[in-house]
């Protein structure tokens, strides 16, 4: 048995190697064999050998009779753009989803902890969700703003309810890029400047605009990209001065006054960088950066697309857990549980300057997506899911950081609530991303029932946001099929 794991390991590395690209990371280095891969920290006992079971839910999956993973994929490689990739070497072929489980064409269920990309907030096909946005279909689809129709303005209402200060305007969009590219459009009219600063290992997009704003090699075409400036990141584990915000701070403030005309049109950042490996940004940083970034003329955003609504559990908004108030909050993801949706909220000030032209957005906002969001927001205050995030996520982040205790390869353990990283190295000194073995462990997890994202430019962080439902029984299994992963390793 033994010999026939080593055989199955040896090859799932090969296949690894050959196609790791398929996440648009760097390819693996050369590896002669899975023997030359560091040991875990600890040996495999009899117990181990059991695998982890997935808790038990009362849920039965409709059965499918649709195509086969085998036949999706070959229309997906003649129809669809070459640049989409997709998760595994034998890529699942997902067909239902319920809560915080999702379901493959033979009915196998798996516990979702990436959450469609950190987008499914309450939930896969909650009940209450769906009602409202069916009910809705019923009645009208779409109309546009040119007519009035009572759920935008019933969303719009809600949302601002649940922000700070005096962040009361809302335009709705389609998604986190469209949010940030608004943005990035409000804070140059609004300041009469171009120059627009963010951080290194960021993500704001992938369109034309907001491609910019992104500082990750692996998500960017080489085209211009406008006035745009990237600025140290403030990263505990890997950035040159550990937990020291002054002395991020003091960098941005240096850029400034050397690298632009003294003026700037604004600062924009995520609380917790999501594609960037779920890196939460030093203590105090954003209080000291959004005084610098006024008094240089520029208004402060915060990147809401993956922190907000309650996922950090401690605060609602992840820029709170900064103490800040920001100046335009974009968000996307979460705020429609799965629906094409995105918004940016800001004062009546800012969004006063948009009056200067016709500003339009053909769906953003219309009544189906209103009732579907307006419906999230009800759903995550009934079920009290920010106290959730907050219990469960403090048991997971407990449970992983003794497994990291347990496992060299785990060198880092960070998050906060349901919005976690894990980074995999395989010197805990140097922090030398273990790029082969997160493709191995990727894999396994999947054979154990567990989903999960990657992230960071090695694609050596396992990024764990699961829905909001998601259960201390889910986080122990979660942690015990990654200790069995490992210590098969």
């Amino acid at each position: 048995m033994a010999m026939l794991q080593r055989r199955i390991l040896k090859s799932t590395l090969e296949e690894a190697k050959a196609r790791f690209n398929f996440n648009c990371y760097p390819l693996l280095p050369p590896c002669a064999s899975f023997s030359t891969l560091p040991s875990s920290s600890t040996t495999a006992t009899a117990h181990d050998d059991v695998p982890p079971q997935l808790p038990p839910f009362d849920y039965q999956p409709k059965p499918y009779n649709g195509p086969s993973a085998d036949e999706i994929l070959a229309k997906r490689k003649r129809f669809l753009g070459p640049s989409l990739f997709y998760y595994y070497q034998k890529p699942l072929n997902i067909v239902e989803g319920k809560m915080q489980y999702l379901y493959d064409e033979s009915g196998r269920r798996y516990l979702d902890a990436f959450a469609g990309i950190v987008t499914v907030s309450c939930g896969h096909c909650h009940p209450e969700i769906l009602n409202a946005i069916v009910e809705q279909s019923k009645l009208l689809q779409h109309a546009t703003t040119i007519y009035l129709h009572h759920a935008i303005a019933d969303f719009a209402e809600a949302l601002a309810s649940k922000m700070p200060g005096n962040l009361k305007v809302v335009y709705f969009v389609n998604s986190g890029s469209e949010a940030n590219e608004l943005a990035m459009l409000m804070a140059r009219l609004y300041t009469g400047s171009l120059g627009m600063i963010s951080l290194r290992n960021a993500y704001h997009g992938g369109s034309s605009s907001t491609i910019g704003l992104t500082a990750l090699n692996t998500w960017k075409y080489p085209i211009p990209e406008g006035e745009i400036h990237h600025v140290m990141n403030p990263d505990p584990f890997r950035g040159v001065f550990g937990s020291d915000a002054t002395r991020y701070a003091k960098e941005v403030q240096d850029h400034i006054e050397y690298g632009t005309s003294g003026k700037v049109a604004g600062f924009i950042a995520e609380t917790i960088q999501g594609v960037g490996g779920a890196v939460e940004l030093a203590p105090g940083y954003l209080k000291q950066v959004y005084d610098i970034v006024r008094k240089a003329g520029g208004v402060c955003i915060a990147d809401e697309v993956q922190t907000g609504f309650g996922r950090t559990g401690s605060h609602y908004w992840g820029f709170e857990t900064q103490g800040v108030i920001p100046d335009i909050v974009t968000m996307a993801k979460g705020i429609g549980n799965g629906l094409p949706l995105g918004a940016v909220v800001t004062t009546p000030e800012i969004a006063s300057v948009m009056a200067q032209k016709i500003q339009f957005n053909t769906f953003g906002g219309n009544p189906v997506c209103s009732a579907g969001g307006l419906a999230v927001l009800r759903v995550i205050d009934r079920e009290k899911r920010q106290a959730h995030c907050a219990d469960v996520g403090s048991h997971l982040i407990g449970r992983l950081r003794s497994l990291q205790d347990k496992h060299d390869i785990i060198g880092d353990v960070r998050g906060r609530g349901l919005m976690v990283g894990i980074e995999l190295v395989t010197d805990r000194k140097e922090k030398t991303p273990a790029k082969a073995e997160t493709a191995i462990l990727f894999e396994k997890m999947r054979e154990l029932g567990v989903l999960v994202g990657k992230g960071g430019l090695h694609g050596n962080v396992f990024r764990i946001k699961p829905p909001m439902c998601f259960s201390k029984d889910d986080a122990d299994f979660l942690v015990d099929a990654l200790d069995y992963a490992m210590s098969k390793l």
